[in-house]
Protein backbone atom coordinates (compact mmCIF):
# COMPACT_ATOMS: atom_id res chain seq x y z
CA UNK A 1 0.00 0.00 0.00
CA UNK A 2 2.86 2.37 0.69
CA UNK A 3 3.95 2.09 -2.96
CA UNK A 4 0.48 3.18 -4.11
CA UNK A 5 0.71 6.21 -1.80
CA UNK A 6 4.24 7.12 -2.89
CA UNK A 7 3.28 6.78 -6.58
CA UNK A 8 0.41 9.20 -6.00
CA UNK A 9 2.62 11.69 -4.12
CA UNK A 10 5.22 11.53 -6.90
CA UNK A 11 2.70 13.19 -9.23
CA UNK A 12 3.12 16.33 -7.13
CA UNK A 13 6.55 16.21 -5.48
CA UNK A 14 9.55 13.88 -5.41
CA UNK A 15 10.43 12.26 -2.10
CA UNK A 16 13.80 11.24 -0.77
CA UNK A 17 14.24 8.28 1.59
CA UNK A 18 14.13 10.46 4.71
CA UNK A 19 10.77 11.90 3.64
CA UNK A 20 9.38 8.46 2.81
CA UNK A 21 10.51 7.14 6.19
CA UNK A 22 8.92 10.15 7.93
CA UNK A 23 5.59 9.30 6.29
CA UNK A 24 5.86 5.62 7.17
CA UNK A 25 6.68 6.45 10.80
CA UNK A 26 3.31 8.19 11.17
CA UNK A 27 1.37 4.91 11.10
CA UNK A 28 -1.15 6.28 8.59
CA UNK A 29 -2.57 3.09 7.10
CA UNK A 30 -5.91 1.68 8.28
CA UNK A 31 -7.94 -1.28 7.04
CA UNK A 32 -11.67 -0.78 7.47
CA UNK A 33 -14.48 -3.28 7.06
CA UNK A 34 -17.48 -2.74 4.80
CA UNK A 35 -20.17 -0.93 6.80
CA UNK A 36 -17.74 0.90 9.09
CA UNK A 37 -19.10 4.33 9.97
CA UNK A 38 -16.21 6.77 10.14
CA UNK A 39 -18.29 9.77 11.14
CA UNK A 40 -21.86 10.35 12.28
CA UNK A 41 -23.98 13.47 12.18
CA UNK A 42 -23.28 15.47 15.36
CA UNK A 43 -19.82 13.96 15.95
CA UNK A 44 -16.63 15.95 15.92
CA UNK A 45 -13.54 14.73 14.10
CA UNK A 46 -10.06 15.87 13.23
CA UNK A 47 -9.34 13.05 10.77
CA UNK A 48 -8.82 13.28 7.02
CA UNK A 49 -8.76 10.25 4.73
CA UNK A 50 -7.07 9.23 1.52
CA UNK A 51 -8.55 6.14 -0.14
CA UNK A 52 -5.97 3.63 -1.34
CA UNK A 53 -8.47 0.83 -1.97
CA UNK A 54 -12.24 0.66 -1.54
CA UNK A 55 -15.18 3.03 -1.52
CA UNK A 56 -16.42 5.57 1.03
CA UNK A 57 -19.76 7.36 0.88
CA UNK A 58 -20.93 10.63 2.43
CA UNK A 59 -24.62 11.08 3.12
CA UNK A 60 -27.20 13.01 5.10
CA UNK A 61 -30.28 11.58 6.76
CA UNK A 62 -33.22 13.87 6.01
CA UNK A 63 -36.69 12.93 7.24
CA UNK A 64 -35.44 9.38 7.79
CA UNK A 65 -34.14 9.04 4.23
CA UNK A 66 -30.46 8.78 3.27
CA UNK A 67 -29.32 11.36 0.74
CA UNK A 68 -25.97 10.40 -0.81
CA UNK A 69 -23.76 13.35 -1.70
CA UNK A 70 -20.45 11.76 -2.75
CA UNK A 71 -18.45 8.60 -3.31
CA UNK A 72 -14.71 8.47 -2.69
CA UNK A 73 -12.74 5.68 -4.36
CA UNK A 74 -9.10 4.92 -5.08
CA UNK A 75 -6.86 8.02 -5.01
CA UNK A 76 -9.60 10.29 -3.63
CA UNK A 77 -9.04 12.46 -0.58
CA UNK A 78 -11.73 13.31 1.94
CA UNK A 79 -11.50 15.94 4.64
CA UNK A 80 -14.93 16.21 6.26
CA UNK A 81 -16.16 19.80 6.52
CA UNK A 82 -16.29 19.51 10.32
CA UNK A 83 -12.52 19.00 10.44
CA UNK A 84 -11.87 22.41 8.90
CA UNK A 85 -14.59 24.21 10.84
CA UNK A 86 -14.02 22.37 14.15
CA UNK A 87 -17.79 21.95 14.48
CA UNK A 88 -19.99 18.84 14.73
CA UNK A 89 -20.50 16.98 11.46
CA UNK A 90 -23.70 17.56 9.54
CA UNK A 91 -23.43 14.27 7.67
CA UNK A 92 -22.30 10.65 7.82
CA UNK A 93 -19.20 9.01 6.33
CA UNK A 94 -19.17 5.23 5.88
CA UNK A 95 -17.36 2.45 4.01
CA UNK A 96 -19.30 0.77 1.20
CA UNK A 97 -16.58 -1.84 0.74
CA UNK A 98 -13.64 -3.20 2.70
CA UNK A 99 -11.40 -0.15 2.46
CA UNK A 100 -7.77 0.78 3.02
CA UNK A 101 -7.12 4.44 3.80
CA UNK A 102 -4.47 6.68 5.17
CA UNK A 103 -5.69 8.67 8.15
CA UNK A 104 -4.15 11.97 9.15
CA UNK A 105 -5.04 14.83 11.45
CA UNK A 106 -4.14 18.52 11.56
CA UNK A 107 -1.46 18.11 14.26
CA UNK A 108 0.27 15.43 12.20
CA UNK A 109 0.03 17.57 9.06
CA UNK A 110 1.51 20.63 10.80
CA UNK A 111 4.41 18.55 12.09
CA UNK A 112 5.18 17.03 8.68
CA UNK A 113 4.71 20.33 6.81
CA UNK A 114 7.07 22.09 9.22
CA UNK A 115 9.72 19.42 8.83
CA UNK A 116 9.25 18.97 5.08
CA UNK A 117 7.82 22.11 3.39
CA UNK A 118 7.29 20.33 0.07
CA UNK A 119 4.38 18.46 1.67
CA UNK A 120 2.63 21.75 2.27
CA UNK A 121 3.13 22.58 -1.42
CA UNK A 122 1.71 19.19 -2.40
CA UNK A 123 -1.29 19.61 -0.08
CA UNK A 124 -2.01 23.05 -1.51
CA UNK A 125 -1.84 21.73 -5.08
CA UNK A 126 -4.10 18.79 -4.21
CA UNK A 127 -6.56 21.08 -2.41
CA UNK A 128 -6.75 23.39 -5.40
CA UNK A 129 -7.44 20.44 -7.72
CA UNK A 130 -10.11 19.05 -5.41
CA UNK A 131 -11.81 22.42 -5.04
CA UNK A 132 -11.90 22.93 -8.81
CA UNK A 133 -13.26 19.40 -9.34
CA UNK A 134 -15.96 19.86 -6.71
CA UNK A 135 -16.99 23.13 -8.29
CA UNK A 136 -17.32 21.51 -11.72
CA UNK A 137 -19.25 18.58 -10.22
CA UNK A 138 -21.68 20.95 -8.50
CA UNK A 139 -22.15 23.03 -11.65
CA UNK A 140 -22.72 19.88 -13.71
CA UNK A 141 -25.28 18.58 -11.20
CA UNK A 142 -27.20 21.85 -11.14
CA UNK A 143 -27.28 22.32 -14.90
CA UNK A 144 -28.03 18.79 -16.09
CA UNK A 145 -31.04 16.50 -16.21
CA UNK A 146 -31.08 13.17 -14.35
CA UNK A 147 -30.43 11.41 -17.67
CA UNK A 148 -27.42 13.63 -18.38
CA UNK A 149 -26.13 13.02 -14.82
CA UNK A 150 -26.40 9.27 -15.32
CA UNK A 151 -24.67 9.43 -18.72
CA UNK A 152 -21.90 11.57 -17.21
CA UNK A 153 -21.52 9.03 -14.41
CA UNK A 154 -21.26 6.22 -16.98
CA UNK A 155 -18.58 8.16 -18.83
CA UNK A 156 -16.57 9.54 -15.91
CA UNK A 157 -17.01 6.98 -13.11
CA UNK A 158 -18.33 3.75 -14.64
CA UNK A 159 -16.92 1.67 -11.77
CA UNK A 160 -19.58 3.12 -9.45
CA UNK A 161 -22.34 1.44 -11.46
CA UNK A 162 -21.05 -1.97 -10.33
CA UNK A 163 -19.78 -0.99 -6.87
CA UNK A 164 -22.66 1.01 -5.43
CA UNK A 165 -26.17 -0.22 -4.55
CA UNK A 166 -28.80 1.16 -6.95
CA UNK A 167 -30.73 3.06 -4.26
CA UNK A 168 -27.55 4.93 -3.22
CA UNK A 169 -26.66 5.63 -6.84
CA UNK A 170 -30.16 7.00 -7.44
CA UNK A 171 -29.88 9.21 -4.36
CA UNK A 172 -26.51 10.51 -5.59
CA UNK A 173 -28.13 11.38 -8.94
CA UNK A 174 -30.98 13.15 -7.17
CA UNK A 175 -33.71 10.71 -8.22
CA UNK A 176 -35.69 7.78 -6.78
CA UNK A 177 -34.55 4.17 -7.44
CA UNK A 178 -37.65 3.56 -9.58
CA UNK A 179 -36.75 6.55 -11.74
CA UNK A 180 -33.23 5.21 -12.18
CA UNK A 181 -34.65 1.84 -13.31
CA UNK A 182 -36.90 3.56 -15.85
CA UNK A 183 -34.03 5.76 -17.04
CA UNK A 184 -31.79 2.71 -17.57
CA UNK A 185 -34.57 0.90 -19.45
CA UNK A 186 -35.16 3.96 -21.65
CA UNK A 187 -31.45 4.20 -22.49
CA UNK A 188 -31.31 0.48 -23.34
CA UNK A 189 -34.33 0.95 -25.62
CA UNK A 190 -32.59 3.81 -27.43
CA UNK A 191 -29.56 1.58 -28.08
CA UNK A 192 -31.73 -1.15 -29.65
Amino acid sequence: MQDILFDFISKYVSLNDEEKNAILSLDLFRSLKKGTILLKEGQRSNESYFVLKGCIRTYYIIDGEEKTTAFFTEMDALTPHCVATKTPSQYYVSCLEDTIVTVSNSDMEVEVNTKFPKFETMCRMLSEELLAKQRLDLDEFKTSSPEQRYLNLLQNRPDLIQRVPQHQLASFLGIKPQSLSRLRARLLEKKS
